[in-house]
């Protein structure tokens, strides 16, 4: 299968490019990372970072920085639904570890693992900037924030049937 951004994308991709001066489009490396990942199934493969490195006219060893540092990006495939729990100091003092292990339970998987039937992810991220609505998680680009185990087994069921896939170009605080 040959890697290659849909022409939509590709147009987006361009013009992203071309906000900053000749010889400087690695700084166009975060948002065409944040494209691909949306366009290929919410991982970043070897591949997919060889054909970034190849639009932005750098190393590809230069991609795979940027996407291994960041927890934002994913370079292993995950589930249609990423959740990612927030385990920085204001949600663990208000109960992130104890979401995290109800969700594992509730799941039947650890951190970094994926449901067998291909539909959660769980990870652990650093601070998502929701501290005074501790403890929160993220799915896609959605927030959900003031987590009790009982908002997150409404939350598992609603994602279970809306079909929900990760997304992530915009930003949503949802009410659960």
């Amino acid at each position: 299968m040959e890697i290659k951004f849909s022409e939509e994308t590709l147009n987006l991709v361009n013009k992203i490019i071309k906000r900053y001066p000749e010889g400087r489009q690695k700084s166009a490396l975060l948002p065409v990372l944040h494209l691909a990942q949306a366009e290929f199934d919410g991982w970043l493969s070897s591949p997919v970072m060889d054909y970034v490195a190849s639009l932005l006219n750098i190393k590809p060893i230069e991609v795979y920085e940027v996407a291994t540092f960041y927890s934002m990006f994913n370079t292993e495939p995950v589930g249609k639904c990423l959740i990612e729990v927030c385990q920085t100091g204001p949600c663990w003092l208000r109960g992130a570890d104890d979401i995290v292990e109800h969700l594992e339970r509730k799941l039947n998987i650890k951190v970094g693992e994926t449901s067998a039937d291909g539909v959660f992810t769980l990870k652990t991220v650093e601070c998502l900037g929701s501290c005074g609505t501790a403890p929160m998680l993220q799915c896609g680009a959605d927030y959900y924030e003031n987590l009790t185990t009982e908002k997150v087994d409404m939350l598992i069921e609603k994602l279970k049937t809306s079909g929900q896939r990760n997304t992530y170009m915009k930003s949503n605080r949802q009410e659960i």
